[in-house]
């Protein structure tokens, strides 16, 4: 056009086409426009039309100290230029074969990288393309690359010959990591991290395979500036928020304070702490600054789920179909606004789109089994679930749900082993700690579960359960003094939380409470109890019943002896006695 010719001072009818040179540097000019500009077909009819010239002319003008983007290049890679062009054009249309045909047999680094990486995503595409074809989205597992082998033997040896570059060892890890050869990759990209410390990619891959704090302290990683923004994806990802939080405090001190990828990071780290509301306010601060950012919006749609705001959901979600309907997280935030609707179906179908644009999203994996389990699919969640592990063995989500699927077909044995990993990645969770309460109380591990339980309140018992299920399992036990102790801290908890939740048992423990009063004859605090039963529709005869024998009692005795205030037991074991509870105190 006009105005590129203006740009690059140059117009092309004022050129001879017998200077090659000239035309080469004019057609490099342009291609560099194209680029910018995403004018990729362009840049491939540019790259075919001086394909074929004799490399000879483009020595001498390497000599005019010509500058393509800014690096002087060395003569390996102006042999390899036009090759190198034309492959590139092609390799960015997503015609992998073509590019690697025209690199094959190139001498320079970099061609040979571009030469590889084509063939690997070459095999990635007829992989997924097959997949998509002829199988649904839980299958996508039993398709391999069958390109992965081949790339293995050859970059091998060249690994062995040390003839590898930073980037070319990244994706000798990247095809080791495919193949499930993980010490081996871990190794590799810790090489290619050293050759070349600034190429994110290799740190990103890294922080996948590594699996808890002992394997992260025992790399050996290059002291650089680009480490503190890996250590705080890592803690992170470890769930080790506090010092995640920490790390990113510093960055932002240091200069980065109007990064976007730092903001959106330390509002997935307080999602990742159920901190929901801060989370949320970082979230919308992101979306002010950067309203057509895509990145991290399935993670905010999540927090809207949890906080059930459906019309900022359906905007969300709104507006990222205006933006781009294809990308996988805006798939997988209309997944979450059907499910909020409770339209399971539908919601699966936008997870499986999701998976389809990228069978490696650990979120639409979990979220189709969270789906599956809503239609009581119970077989497809489990693959689901599986298949969420397979993408990343720390999705504590995912081995959650396995045990909750197992839960449901009454195989405790797998549940606990499920849930177990799941604490193992969230210790903190009481969620997770409930969980295995209830596995170990269906294995008859009272002991365990009843461990479980008080770690469960101790830690912060997300939805006020524990003391419950706790009190219950003592019930059970006949251990009543240490029921009422529980049925009392729940009562409290439950009031003092300042919302009334769907699923309290208040009525529950009143009426125990009610009866421990009245054996132990506390008559004022059981008839405090049994009053309080009178509010509560599936407690009401049973607190009216206890009044009535309550009066009796009073009417018939006289001033009680002391030894029918020793509390009920079986044998001469002294029981902790229980305070009576001021039940006025914790009134909703």
């Amino acid at each position: 056009s006009a105005s590129g010719s203006c740009q690059v001072g140059f117009s092309a009818s004022s050129v001879d086409f017998g200077d090659l040179v000239q035309v080469k540097k004019q057609l490099i000019s342009v291609i560099t426009l194209c680029k910018e500009r995403g004018l990729l077909h362009s840049t491939k009819y540019y790259a075919f039309v001086f394909f074929n010239e004799i490399n000879l002319f483009f020595l001498s003008f390497l000599k005019m100290t010509f500058c393509f983007h800014c690096l002087s290049k060395i003569q390996e890679d102006a042999q390899d230029l036009d090759a190198l062009t034309l492959a590139k054009s092609y390799f960015d249309l997503k015609e992998y074969d073509r590019a690697a045909y025209f690199l094959k047999g190139c001498c320079s680094q970099k061609a040979y990288f571009l030469y590889m990486y084509s063939r690997y995503l070459s095999g990635e595409k007829k992989k997924d393309d097959e997949t998509v074809d002829s199988l649904g989205p839980l299958e996508k597992g039993q398709v391999r690359n069958e390109a992965l082998r081949e790339l293995r033997v050859e970059l091998s040896k060249k690994h062995t010959a040390g003839e590898l570059d930073g980037f070319t060892l990244y994706l000798y890890g990247v095809v080791l990591r495919k193949l499930d050869l993980l010490k081996e990759a871990v190794d590799v990209f810790v090489e290619a991290i050293h050759a070349i410390p600034l190429h994110w990619g290799a740190w990103l891959e890294l922080s996948n395979l590594v699996t808890n704090v002992e394997m992260l302290k025992s790399l050996s990683l290059p002291d650089c500036w680009i480490k503190d923004f890996f250590m705080a994806h890592m803690y992170t990802e470890l769930q080790m928020i506090k010092e995640a939080l920490q790390k990113y405090q510093n960055l932002i001190e240091a200069g980065f304070s109007k990064s976007t990828y730092i903001i959106s990071q330390i509002a997935v780290a307080y999602h990742n702490i159920r901190d929901i509301d801060q989370a949320l306010a970082l979230f919308n601060e992101l979306r002010d600054q950067d309203p057509y950012r895509i990145d991290n919006m399935d993670t905010f749609s999540n927090l809207l789920y949890v906080k059930n705001m459906k019309p900022e959901l359906s905007y969300l979600a709104h507006n990222l179909v205006e933006i781009d309907k294809y990308r996988v997280e805006t798939c997988c935030v209309i997944g979450n606004y059907y499910s909020l609707r409770s339209q399971h179906e539908k919601a699966a179908l936008y997870f499986q789109r999701a998976l389809k644009l990228n069978p490696r999203c650990l979120g639409a994996w979990t979220l189709m089994g969270h789906e599956y389990m809503e239609m009581k699919n119970t077989p497809a969640a489990i693959q689901a679930y599986r298949h969420a592990i397979e993408v990343n063995k720390r999705d504590y989500r995912a081995w959650y749900g396995l045990g909750q699927t197992y839960e449901i077909l009454k195989m405790p044995f797998y549940c606990l082993y499920y849930y177990r990993k799941a604490h193992q990645l969230r210790p903190n969770d009481s969620r997770m700690l409930v969980a295995l309460g209830e596995s170990y109380e269906k294995l008859s591990q009272q002991v365990e579960a009843k461990k479980c339980y008080w770690r469960a309140y101790s830690v912060g018992d997300v939805e006020k359960m524990a003391l419950l299920k706790l009190a219950k399992l003592h019930e059970q036990l006949n251990e009543s003094d240490d029921a009422a102790e529980c049925y009392m801290l729940y009562i409290k908890d439950i009031f003092s939380c300042g919302e009334q939740l769907e699923h309290a048992e208040v009525s529950t423990a009143l009426r125990y409470l009610g009866q421990y009063y009245f054996k132990n004859r506390l008559f004022d605090e059981a008839s405090l109890c049994a009053q309080r039963c009178c509010d509560y529709n599936d407690a009401r005869e049973e607190g009216k019943a206890l009044l009535r024998q309550i009066s009796q009692v009073r009417d018939q005795a006289e001033t009680p002896s002391a030894d029918l205030f020793a509390p009920l037991s079986n044998n001469n074991t002294p029981v902790r006695r229980v305070s009576p509870l001021n039940l006025i105190s914790f009134t909703p």
